[in-house]
């Protein structure tokens, strides 16, 4: 049997929408995610479902069944019980290479990767942001709001450096501070990720525990701290080599936006770096990603936000202004659909020459909700035990040190950002850059500098007598 899930729409109380009004909201997302969102990462990484509508009777049921199950912060939103329609998606937690469901057990990791890349635009006001990564800069604001108890080690720049050593540590770092950042399914239940109450800490020897079966079947390991180590070692080396694969042989996917090396390929707050320049270390290796991975893709359409925020403001703008003058042409610009073939190809012209029109501008604000898209998916990698005469081309296959796994990459959380969003991002990163350097720079900055003077080399000049 094929095992799905399917997907309601959810809104605040006020904000009751006509059946009508629903079904196109839902036509639009699985449009924008077959025409566009396939285009940047590839027909096998994307699961755009499909709409379909259920007696209400059975929806009201199953809303009365599942509002106790969602977490609190969640609750402040209705599902939609009044029109019927819903979305069918295949259940991500599953295998996507095999048709259907299999009784043999399934793990799952759901990684929130975010922004790869530090802004490379001229339009950048404050010289941090070209040296620290907007997620590292974020731990700090979010700490301070009281949302997380600490900041995580992890930084997206390691993640997407294609170095299997700053990759590990990266994952690493997820797994001690998951955050809503990293997820693990054991048969499609949640077993490992940050719960509600921020008190909950990750415990690694349960999670060995659920995780031993898999990684060492014949039991022959000892329990302990070094088991519970050396498992969560083999757990980080499958993810890496499931995020390095290709599994999407077909040409889509393969636009090429900007040149990842524009970009600078490391992040001054991440840990990782810091340790290397406390070892005397300045040069961070960045080995790239194969092009054919779905992390390259990711980061290629995260990279469409070629002007940053603080370049892209003034065309939001341009186009609002428009917008009022002639509140007629919104369905003609696109902005709320519908998401077809024009839209797609309207966004490959990368040119950055502003030649004053609402076109340009337009055309910049759908690229930057594009990437914003990108920089807030999840990747999930669905991962099953299997033998050796189990192999085929038709399935790839990945090693540890005692099993094998057949496996499978895929993208969720492709649903277009709000255009309406744009003067709240204008405003969120210009409180991230704010807090961080009043409360975090500040103090740094004496620290890592007396680091780079120890660690500086020193030549000896010999000159002629």
């Amino acid at each position: 049997q094929r095992c799905v899930v399917l997907r309601f729409l959810k809104s605040s109380p006020n904000q009751n929408k006509t059946p009508e009004e629903i079904l196109h909201h839902l036509q639009n997302i699985v449009d924008f995610g077959k025409h566009v969102m396939k285009q940047f990462f590839g027909e096998n990484y994307v699961h755009h479902g499909e709409i379909i509508q259920l007696p209400l009777d059975f929806v009201r049921q199953l809303c009365l069944k599942i509002q106790p199950e969602r977490p609190e912060c969640r609750c402040d939103k209705d599902m939609d019980t009044l029109s019927g329609y819903a979305m069918c998606l295949p259940n991500l937690t599953r295998l996507q290479t095999l048709r259907f469901a299999e009784p043999r057990p399934i793990l799952c990791i759901e990684i929130k990767p975010k922004c790869g890349f530090i802004p490379f635009s001229s339009h950048v006001s404050q010289e941090i942001k070209h040296k620290v990564c907007r997620y590292c800069m974020h731990q700090h604001l979010k700490v301070a709001n009281g949302k997380w108890k600490r900041p995580s080690k992890y930084c997206p720049l390691d993640l997407f450096s294609g170095n299997k050593q700053r990759m590990h540590f990266a994952l690493k770092s997820l797994l001690q501070e998951a955050q809503n950042n990293l997820k693990i399914f054991k048969n499609g239940e949640l077993i490992y990720g940050c719960k509600d109450d921020q008190d909950s800490v990750s415990d690694w020897n349960e999670l060995a525990r659920h995780l031993k079966p898999f990684f060492f079947p014949s039991n022959g390991l000892v329990s302990g701290p070094h088991c519970t180590r050396t498992i969560v070692k083999e757990l980080i080396h499958v993810i890496t080599m499931a995020l390095l694969s290709s599994t999407d042989t077909c040409r889509a996917g393969d636009m090429k936006t900007v040149p990842i090396s524009q970009g600078r390929s490391y992040c001054e707050a991440s840990a990782f770096n810091k340790e290397l320049v406390r070892n005397g270390k300045h040069k961070l290796e960045s080995s790239g990603l194969p092009r054919g991975c779905l992390l390259y893709k990711t980061l290629q359409a995260q990279m469409l936000d070629m002007l940053d925020i603080e370049g892209l403001y003034p065309l939001y703008s341009r186009v609002e202004q428009y917008l009022e003058e002639f509140p007629e042409e919104r369905s003609t610009l696109q902005i709320d659909g519908p998401y077809n073939e024009a839209f797609y190809e309207k966004l490959l012209d990368l040119s950055l020459e502003d030649d004053g029109t609402v076109a340009f501008a337009l055309t910049k604000v759908q690229q930057y909700r594009i990437a914003m898209t990108a920089k807030d998916c999840s990747i999930m990698i669905a991962l099953s035990p299997c033998l050796q005469d189990e192999c085929s081309e038709h399935r790839p296959v990945v090693l540890t040190s005692k099993s094998r796994f057949t496996f499978s990459v895929s993208v969720l959380d492709l649903d277009l950002k709000p255009y309406e969003s744009i003067p709240h991002q204008y405003k969120l990163d210009g409180e991230i850059v704010n807090y961080y350097l009043k409360n975090v720079q500040a103090k740094e900055d004496p620290v890592m500098s007396n680091l780079f003077k120890e660690n500086e080399d020193c030549t000896l000049v010999l000159h002629k007598v």
